[in-house]
């Protein structure tokens, strides 16, 4: 493992350090990472839970499960850079989504306010992801507006009940605990009767419904709790506080959500596809040309501010409004880049079978092979733009904080 230089070392071995890790990292998607999960993120593919658990024990030989995690509970305490740069750099050579909800979220709300029996008890299985989580947040009349969530607990001695329902549940199929933030008081305001609760899948009265989204694939569920016994131990933090932990976990998912590396791949891919492929669907290839060149400067100019902010953050302080920007212009890139490419393939992009992007290796009826991935990439990503907070919100936190509107 390569640890940054202190911050009092000069900036020329700040930047030799930097690109030393950018070379480990690159390092290990050549070498360590599992070619058979490279291939299904290069194909646009959907990744089973195993997969994704091959990636996880592919980075546990090098203790990257949770690098940015302090090394008191397992992790190797990476600066804000280094995480980026890990970001970065394997999701542009192959490595897939990390999926967060054990690692990124809820593993650092326990270390950062959990109790010491909560720590020791949850820690370590999703360092050795022994037990998968998934995030209880929306639900059918709250998604971006938090607030207004319904799912109501009720504390009875030892234990609350709690009964509700919660919407669009990444991958709850694969989860052991789910966290989930409920409705304990209404007598306050809204957001300070909102408490975060840990809920094992397996308690009786907990039902999962899968949602197909337009891809074909099964990312997102629906979730009930029909009076579902919890004990009061699972509370984390204070009753009344879930607002601030739930705030605390959402601007960590948009420090991740430019996903920059994830657009570079696609960006690449499309730059391929120009070369190499006739296109069906673009008359005018100049102007086309002159589209994909302003989606990279784009892409240029984001990571640049990307770079500055994880260069100068404060990993003990809370991320500012750089997350939220961020976050909208990482999501927007992406969808640009996936149209641009469905336009170029034009009639490849036409037909879909959603059993072409659950198969081991790319295939697709028309064009080329990976027309069927890139078709996929788009559906999947129209997403991009609400989740984490929906874009409309991400311009309200912007211009509320940077223009005092």
């Amino acid at each position: 493992m390569i640890h940054f230089m202190p911050q009092t070392t000069t900036p020329e071995q700040a930047r030799q350090a930097e690109n030393a890790f950018r070379a480990e990292v690159r390092a290990y998607c050549e070498h360590d990472l599992p070619s058979h999960v490279r291939a299904k993120v290069q194909g646009n593919l959907f990744l089973t839970k195993e997969d994704n658990l091959d990636f996880l024990r592919s980075l546990a030989t090098r203790g990257w499960v949770a690098g940015h995690w302090p090394r008191a509970f397992g992790g190797a305490e990476w600066t804000p850079l280094q995480r980026f740069v890990f970001e970065e750099e394997s999701t542009r050579h192959g490595a897939p989504w990390l999926i967060p909800f054990g690692v990124n979220y809820v593993g650092p709300v326990i270390y950062t306010f959990g109790s010491k029996a909560q720590k020791d008890r949850f820690l370590p299985p999703i360092l050795a992801s022994e037990e998968w989580w998934a995030q209880g947040y929306s639900e059918p009349g709250a998604g971006s507006d938090l607030a207004g969530l319904k799912t109501r607990a009720v504390r009875h001695g030892d234990h609350y009940r709690v009964s509700g329902q919660k919407i669009w549940t990444s991958y709850v199929q694969w989860a052991d605990w789910m966290f989930c933030l409920v409705r304990t008081s209404e007598e306050a305001r809204p957001q300070q009767g909102i408490s975060f609760l840990l809920i094992d899948m397996r308690s009786s009265g907990v039902r999962v419904q899968p949602i197909r989204t337009m891809d074909g694939c099964h990312h997102v569920n629906e979730v009930f709790l029909d009076d579902v016994r919890v004990p009061a131990e699972n509370l984390v933090g204070e009753e009344g506080r879930g607002w601030t932990y739930a705030k605390f976990l959402l601007s960590n998912e948009r420090i991740l959500a430019a996903e920059t590396g994830r657009s570079m791949r696609q960006l690449e891919h499309l730059k391929r596809l120009v070369r190499e492929v006739p296109s069906s669907g673009v008359a005018d290839r100049p102007a086309f040309e002159r589209r994909v060149a302003r989606i990279e400067l784009a892409l240029h100019a984001l990571r640049a501010y990307c770079l500055a902010y994880a260069r100068r953050m404060d990993a003990s302080g809370p991320p500012g409004v750089e997350a939220s920007i961020m976050k909208l212009r990482g999501s927007e890139l992406q969808q640009q880049i996936s149209e641009a490419t469905l336009d170029w393939l034009g009639q490849a992009a036409i037909v879909y079978d959603p059993a072409d992007v659950h198969a081991d290796a790319a295939r697709s009826p028309l064009g080329p092979q990976d027309a069927s991935g890139a078709v996929r990439e788009y559906l999947h990503g129209r997403a991009s733009t609400i989740y984490g907070g929906s874009n409309e919100i991400q311009r309200n936190i912007i211009s509320k904080a940077e223009l005092g509107l």
